[in-house]
């Protein structure tokens, strides 16, 4: 079972609901793919076991061989390829590795070579196995680590969270493309609405199943609420404004692991999820 929390914007509570799901669940997996600001880790606290940088490939042109032709140029749709005095200029940080241009030179004036992006780590947080990706600082797209972070073999009969990037951008969709089941938290705002709007529509272009946890719940009115009922979304759960569970969380604490109440709290949104992706 592979469960994916989304969140239109930071904020709203996913991790508090990825981490949490994972830590009531048996043996479960908890994989972070917020890999522009993972932080997952700071409540789990895994002990880590391996790490393994990720490294993209990127074009390298050799001149002497190179003609000028602008082949690779006019094929490159990110335009990460120029040729200017007599040289192709390569702009890495917009080049998407796609290996196209490489593919196109007549003249195989252009091979590749490695780039670093980031890296993934593995650890353990009790029974909970803990994967994280981060990014480089100043690199411009974290899917090719979301590809590795999800490029392995899941058991069909363990329980997988992952915890997606916020809003609805390409890296979003990576995160999403083979989960069974997407959760979607959000918060009773105008702001957290508008963006909550946009994510929906992202999980019904993907044709998945989708249920929704409101956080931060009061007794004023919620917009967030009101939508959900307007277009019949299922709501898996109503997390209260509460300040133990605010103090707990903001001292990095897995909830579920330290009040007994939280614990039940998310274990009856386990077995409501269960019983949505099980229908």
């Amino acid at each position: 079972m592979k469960i994916a929390i989304l969140s239109g914007k930071g904020g709203t509570g996913k991790t508090l609901v990825s981490v949490n799901l994972a830590a009531v669940s048996n043996n479960s997996t908890y994989i972070d793919c917020d890999v522009e600001e993972p932080n997952g880790h700071i409540f789990l606290k895994p002990e880590i076991s391996s790490k393994t940088t990720i490294n993209v490939l990127i074009p390298v042109c050799d001149d002497v061989k190179c003609t000028g032709c602008r082949a690779c140029v006019e094929f490159c749709n990110f335009n990460a390829l120029a040729y200017i005095n007599d040289s192709l200029l390569v702009f890495e940080e917009i080049c998407h590795s796609c290996g196209g241009c490489k593919l196109v030179c007549p003249e195989n004036a252009i091979a590749e070579k490695e780039k670093n992006i980031g890296s993934i780590t593995i650890g353990q947080s009790e029974d909970t196995t803990v994967i994280s990706g981060i990014m480089n600082t100043g690199e411009e797209s974290g899917v090719p680590i979301i590809d590795e972070l999800l490029n392995r073999d899941f058991l069909d009969d363990a329980n997988y969270f992952i915890d997606c990037p916020p809003g609805s951008s390409c890296s979003v969709m990576e995160s999403i493309k083979d989960a069974d089941y997407c959760v979607l938290v959000t918060e009773p705002t105008i702001l957290g609405l508008h963006d909550f709007k946009m994510v929906y529509e992202l999980v019904k272009l993907f044709k998945k199943p989708l249920g929704v946890v409101l956080n931060k719940c009061t007794n004023e009115f919620n917009p967030s609420k009101q939508f959900c009922d307007e277009v019949n979304l299922k709501i898996l759960m109503e997390i209260p404004y509460d300040e133990e569970l605010g103090l707990l969380n903001s001292d990095g604490k897995v909830i579920s692991r330290v009040n007994p109440r939280f614990e039940f709290m998310f274990l009856d949104l386990l077995e409501s999820v269960k019983k949505e992706v099980n229908k």
